[in-house]
């Protein structure tokens, strides 16, 4: 693995219980409601404060549970679908999730809706501007089988799932993302349609744009994988093997001896250098967006990519579950998880040692499943829902 980035953990030293985190508050929802949702139509349900266990065949809707409760964060869910694809079949009113949350300030009642022209926030009445108050309070990190791909697979996705960490860490870096993107697209327009006289002050500005914002993002990534690597470090010699991560992009690593401010010159400077390079590229071929997340299977010094499916899978599992843990140590708010079919891939004893894990963070997780002798390993806390086909049908009731 070449160390370009972050730093190699410290072993724990003859551990064999999670260290405890900060856990003095548990931010959940005690009861989701949807209308023209996927394929809920109306549909309402109370949950429980920590294991929640959605259980039915596949295609009966437990996914679009865990993406409603996602769409109540910032940006487009778990999925990344377009928020018109939505919308039950054969409706047209657009689509409302609704949440009774219980926060460290109080109970809370928010309603999101989508009538056709971006999402609309509702806290106790008053229309929000931005979900990041939202997000800040009830932070979410997720764990899909499409990602159990995350380390073969190109490294768009390695770049995400560092980026919903980190924001999950700040919600404003939301901002910082869009807007390199924004000016990253306008300015490789305008390198398609010609430099000229009249262009280069706007190509300036953009430029200026994409160094300020993107030396931001670099450093807030550069914070997220340090805290990670603490956090790794950190977590029980159990089945999930330890991973060791870095980063791999020109702005991250200049940031680990150079100022923000020189980082942001550098950088302007080599966008105004590669304007001929990027226009016959057609793309820009500098920057933050090239960087990639690098992860190793720490016990077996191997890439991730070369691990088997179970080792990979165990140690994405890992990677979410020391996330979570940093978050919760952090802000002292324990974020959400949200595990889709997060058993299908793991052992008997894989389960046994996430239930173990998932009882000592404390907070409040979601996960689907198919049967539910799957879930044996779980105590008797878990609150089950059955769903069917656009209907929810909760088994026990534990608050």
């Amino acid at each position: 693995m070449r160390e370009t980035l972050g730093h190699k953990q410290k072993m724990a030293a003859q551990e064999n219980t999670m260290p405890a985190a900060i856990v003095s508050r548990m931010p959940h929802i005690t009861a989701l409601r949807l209308q023209n949702f996927r394929n809920y139509i109306e549909a309402a349900c109370p949950f429980g404060a920590q294991l929640n266990i959605l259980i039915g065949a596949n295609g009966m809707g437990k996914t679009n549970i865990l993406e409603a409760v996602s769409l109540l964060g910032q940006g487009r869910g778990l999925r990344g679908s377009q928020f018109a694809e939505l919308t039950s079949k054969g409706t047209n009113s657009g689509w409302a999730i609704g949440a009774d949350i219980a926060l460290p300030f109080g109970e809370s009642k928010v309603r999101v809706s989508y009538q056709g022209e971006g999402r609309v926030l509702h806290m106790d009445g008053d229309v929000r501007k931005s979900f990041e108050a939202l997000s800040a309070h009830l932070p979410q990190l997720w764990l899909t089988p499409a990602m159990d791909r995350l380390f073969v697979e190109s490294a768009s996705g390695r770049r995400k799932f560092l980026d919903r960490f980190a924001v999950t860490l700040n919600p404003s870096l939301t901002v910082a993302l869009a807007s390199y993107e924004k000016a990253m697209r306008e300015r490789n327009r305008l390198l398609a349609d010609g430099v000229t006289v009249s262009i280069r002050a706007w190509l300036d500005s953009l430029e200026e744009t994409m160094a300020v914002q993107g030396t931001a993002i670099a450093l807030a990534r550069l914070d997220a994988l340090d805290l990670l690597a603490a956090g790794l470090s950190e977590m029980p010699e159990n089945a999930f093997p330890r991973a060791r991560i870095g980063l791999e992009g020109e702005l991250e690593l200049a940031l680990r001896s150079l100022s923000m401010l020189e980082v942001e010159d550098q950088f302007r400077q080599v966008l105004v250098d590669n304007r001929n390079l990027d226009t016959a590229a057609g793309r820009s071929l500098r920057g933050p967006h090239r960087t990639d997340f690098l992860a190793y299977h720490a016990g077996k010094d191997m890439p991730a990519a070369q691990c088997s499916t179970g080792e990979q899978k165990a140690l994405l599992v890992g990677l979410i579950l020391a996330q979570a843990n940093c978050v919760a140590a952090r802000s002292g708010d324990v974020p959400l998880l949200l595990l889709d079919e997060v058993a299908a891939h793991l052992d008997v004893n894989r389960r046994a040692a996430l239930a173990e894990v998932l009882e000592h963070l404390g907070g409040q997780v979601w996960i689907t499943g198919t049967e539910r002798h799957s879930f044996s390993a779980f105590n008797g806390d878990a609150y089950y829902v059955d769903v069917d086909n656009g209907m929810l049908q909760p088994q026990n009731v534990k608050m």
